[in-house]
C-alpha cells in the first residue's frame, strides 16, 4: 500500500535509529517511488524535483540511496533489486557466492553473530535454522527483510543484542559463524585481529564453548598464529581474495591452510612447507597464481599439482612449456623475454600488434600508469607486460593472456 505525502514522516533530516526504521517501513509500503526511480532515465536534479512534489524529502533521500545501493549490490547478490542496504552494511557483507560456499559445511542450529544485513545468515538459512545477532536494531530489520527476499525468513530469527551477551544461550552442540567488526571505531578499517570487535579473548572463548564454526577475518589481516588447531581458508572470487575463514572445532579440516577459487570452486589444502618445487628457466607460458593461493602460502603445492616450476625463489610467478587449465593460475603465452630496460621493451612494442596492454608485477617496484603512458602501442590487439625476477634477475616479459578451457 502506498501513502500520500501528508501521511508520511517529517521532512527533517533523520535524527535517530527509530526515525530511520520508520522511514524504511514507509518506503517498503510505498513501492511506487522506487518504481518511479528505477524507470526514469533522468537520475539527476530533475528527478529529485519531481519526486519531492509527490513525497517528503526524507522518503526521497531514502529511496534514492536505496536504489543506488541496490545497483551497486548486483555484483554481490542475485536478488539485490529486492534487498535492503545501508552503505556500511553493503560494504561489509559477504558476497552470495562466498556465503553459499561456506554454508555447505554447516548443519543443525547455527548462530550468526555480528550478522550485519544478513549475507551469511541468508545462505546459512537455506540449509539450517539460524539465529542472527547484531547490536543494531535497524541492521537486524534489514537482515529479516533480506531473508524474505530469498524466501528463507521462516528459518531465520534475529536478536538485537550485544553478541557477547548471548554466549550462555549457545548450546554446546550448536555451530557458530561470526563476522567481527573490522571498523569498530571512527578511524576506518583495522587490519589487526587484536583490534576487531569483539576481540581475540571473546573469539577464543567462543571456540572453546561450542562444537565448531567459522570466524570471518580480512584476508590481509594478521591471522597467522592467532588461533590454534584451526583450518584457515583463503577465498577468492573472480580473481580477488575476499576473505579468510578460520574454521574451528568440528568444521575444521585436517590441513592448516586451504585456498579456494570461486566461482569455479577449485580448492586445495595443505601446509605451505609440504612441498618445494624447483626453479626453472622461463618456458612457453608464465602463470600468475590466484591471490588466495598466494595469501595461503600454497603456491608450491599448486605448482606441484599442475607440474609447474618457479621462476625465482622470491617470486610467485610460475612457468611451464605446456598450457595448464586451472582456476588457481592465470596463463600468459610468452612472446619475448627482455632485460628490465625501458629502451628494450619499447623497441619490441614498436614492432608489435599490441594496442592495449596489461602491466603486472609482484615484487619489482613499478609505477604501472607511468610505464603505460610511455609505451608505443601501434596495433589493436591486447597484450601483457610482466615485470618478474627470473633466477634473481629482473626481466620484462611480453605476452598474451590465454583463455581458460
Amino acid at each position: 500500500m502506498s501513502r500520500t505525502p501528508t501521511e508520511a514522516v517529517s521532512t527533517e533530516t533523520l535524527s535517530s535509529p527509530a526515525d530511520e526504521r520508520r522511514v524504511m517501513r514507509l518506503l517498503r509500503e510505498s513501492p511506487p517511488i522506487l518504481e518511479m526511480i528505477s524507470t526514469e532515465t533522468d537520475s539527476g536534479l530533475g528527478l529529485q524535483a519531481r519526486l519531492r512534489k509527490l513525497y517528503p524529502n526524507d522518503l526521497v533521500r531514502a529511496a534514492l540511496s536505496l536504489h543506488e545501493l541496490r545497483l551497486k549490490a548486483r555484483g554481490k547478490f542475485s536478488r539485490a533489486a529486492a534487498m535492503w542496504f545501508d552503505r556500511k552494511g553493503l560494504e561489509q557483507s559477504t558476497s552470495e557466492a562466498i556465503a553459499r560456499h561456506k554454508a555447505q559445511r554447516f548443519e543443525g542450529p547455527v548462530w550468526d553473530l555480528c550478522c550485519g544485513i544478513g549475507g551469511d545468515a541468508i545462505a546459512l538459512a537455506e540449509r539450517c535454522d539460524v539465529t542472527a545477532v547484531d547490536l543494531n536494531t535497524t541492521t537486524c530489520l534489514r537482515a529479516e527483510w533480506n531473508a524474505e527476499a530469498y524466501g528463507v525468513a521462516a528459518r531465520l530469527k534475529t536478536l538485537d543484542v550485544d553478541v557477547t551477551s548471548v554466549i550462555e544461550q549457545i548450546g554446546a552442540t550448536d555451530l557458530i559463524h561470526i563476522d567481527p567488526d573490522r571498523r569498530p571505531g571512527a578511524g576506518g578499517r583495522v587490519s589487526r585481529v587484536e583490534d576487531y570487535e569483539p576481540g581475540l579473548p571473546f573469539l577464543h572463548g567462543l571456540m572453546d564453548h561450542c562444537r565448531g564454526g567459522a570466524i570471518k577475518v580480512g584476508p590481509a589481516s594478521n591471522f597467522g598464529g592467532k588461533f590454534e588447531a584451526v583450518e584457515i581458508e583463503l577465498i577468492s572470487l573472480d580473481g580477488e581474495c575476499k576473505e579468510a575463514t578460520i574454521w574451528f572445532g568440528g568444521l575444521a579440516g585436517t590441513a592448516p591452510y586451504r585456498a579456494t577459487a570461486l566461482p569455479s570452486g577449485e580448492t586445495i589444502a595443505g601446509h605451505p612447507l609440504e612441498v618445494s618445487v624447483p626453479l626453472a628457466p622461463l618456458g612457453r607460458y608464465i602463470y600468475d597464481p590466484d591471490p588466495a593461493v598466494v595469501r595461503s602460502g600454497l603456491v608450491d603445492l599448486v605448482a606441484h599439482r599442475h607440474g609447474l616450476k618457479r621462476l625465482d625463489g622470491a617470486e610467485e610467478y610460475l612457468t611451464s612449456d605446456s598450457l595448464v587449465d586451472s582456476a588457481f593460475v592465470t596463463p600468459f603465452e610468452v612472446l619475448a623475454d627482455l632485460p628490465n630496460n625501458e629502451r628494450d621493451y619499447r623497441n619490441w612494442l614498436r614492432k608489435s600488434d599490441f594496442g592495449q596492454i596489461e602491466i603486472k608485477c609482484r615484487h619489482i617496484p613499478i609505477q604501472a600508469d607511468t610505464v603505460r603512458r610511455r609505451l608505443p602501442l601501434p596495433g589493436d590487439q591486447p597484450g601483457v607486460l610482466i615485470f618478474a625476477r627470473c633466477d634473481g634477475k629482473a626481466r620484462a616479459i611480453l605476452g598474451r593472456r590465454q583463455p581458460r578451457g
